[in-house]
């Protein structure tokens, strides 16, 4: 374990493997919101969305892991407050401001955003804090065992897979994406229903973290790579094309493919881990992106190009998928230097800084990691 939570080239490959995701998070919401195209005609659609948002909550749930850290009810509540500076009371603030730039009426647009699951885009932050006050209460109830063990983190990590099965089996669980009618508002008010999708990907980054070494020789196993290579491709055939299972059984190869696909991008990154220092150029370049996710999520919604033209051109030249990721990177990659310039200029103003993006001043940054630390 020693070798993953102190080693500094880990953390660069790490930060670049986020910088890449969020490139990915963008380029999606330039296709899907500004292009707009959909999932049917698109070429690159159906692939990305299977991994690139599951990406970002596996290495959220990676890095949450803190081996060192001794929980106790103040260091809880110290830990949820300052997430509820850094991730909610910054998108509140952004979504108030993406209202007013892109709807008519602010009253209709705040409904609209506050009654969707969704909320006008700025829902992941909602989500991630959901997940980080059940990560934070379960570290806190399992440092009250007397032995320790890996068995609650995957009896979690089950009951989180079993309840995001539910969502994709309406027939049997309305309440998820069944008919508008059906679904009670609560679900969409308080983003669970994306909760439920996505916290089992989260619990799985932590679980790779905390055996690290054991994961490790199952990725550099010399039939792991080809195993998961083909089982990739048969899940996302069935998934995308050959749809051999019934409608309330086609999450099976969804979730296959969405873990597969993940674990290969993983893999990539950790085996190419020197291309991706600040030494660098693409490394220095991934990295910077991915220590300022939070500034380019919230602040990206609000300089998305409305290019109708260009999604008309991929729907009618089918079977682009490299010509259609290259424009949408690099739209993506225009939109977040845009969104750093926007950032940094914020940023001059400490308390803009604190209030906009929940950062804290050094000296209690300083404090909180010699809390850590005690």
């Amino acid at each position: 374990m020693a070798e993953l939570t102190t080693s500094k080239q880990r953390m660069e490959w790490i930060d670049a493997l986020r910088g890449f995701t969020m490139i990915l998070v963008v380029a999606y919401h330039i296709c899907n919101m500004g292009f707009e195209e959909e999932i049917k005609t698109s070429a690159s659609l159906p692939i990305l969305v299977l991994f690139r948002m599951p990406l970002f909550f596996f290495i959220s749930g990676f890095l949450a892991y803190k081996p060192d850290f001794v929980w106790t009810g103040h260091r809880f509540g110290m830990m949820v407050w300052k997430k509820v500076k850094i991730q909610l009371l910054p998108t509140i603030v952004f979504l108030l401001v993406a209202i007013v730039v892109r709807e008519s009426s602010f009253e209709k647009g705040f409904n609209t955003s506050m009654a969707s699951p969704t909320k006008g885009g700025y829902w992941f932050t909602w989500v991630l804090l959901w997940m980080f006050i059940i990560y934070y209460l379960f570290s806190y109830l399992e440092m009250k065992m007397k032995k320790k063990s890996w068995v609650p983190i995957i009896i979690l990590w089950l009951v989180a897979l079993a309840v995001y099965a539910t969502v994709f089996m309406p027939k049997w669980f309305n309440y998820a994406f069944g008919s508008k009618e059906e679904r009670p508002a609560f679900y969409n008010y308080t983003c669970l229903i994306q909760l439920m999708q996505y916290f089992h990907l989260f619990l799985f980054g932590n679980i790779v973290h905390r055996y690290w070494n054991k994961f490790q020789k199952l990725l550099d196993s010399n039939w792991f790579m080809p195993v998961l290579l083909v089982v990739t491709f048969i899940a996302c055939a069935d998934f995308l094309k050959w749809h051999n299972f019934k409608y309330q059984w086609t999450n099976l190869p969804r979730t296959v493919s969405m873990y597969s696909l993940m674990l290969i991008v993983f893999m990539f990154f950790r085996y190419y881990k020197d291309s991706f220092t600040k030494d660098k150029k693409i490394g220095a370049f991934l990295q910077y992106i991915g220590v300022r996710t939070l500034d380019i999520y919230l602040l990206h919604f609000l300089f998305l190009p409305h290019l109708r033209f260009v999604g008309d051109f991929f729907e009618n030249q089918k079977n682009n998928f490299v010509l259609e990721v290259t424009v949408q990177i690099l739209a993506a990659i225009l939109v977040i230097a845009f969104c750093i310039v926007i950032s940094n200029t914020i940023r001059i103003s400490p308390i803009l800084k604190k209030l906009l993006f929940g950062r804290e001043t050094k000296k209690k940054d300083k404090a909180l990691q010699a809390e850590k630390k005690d």
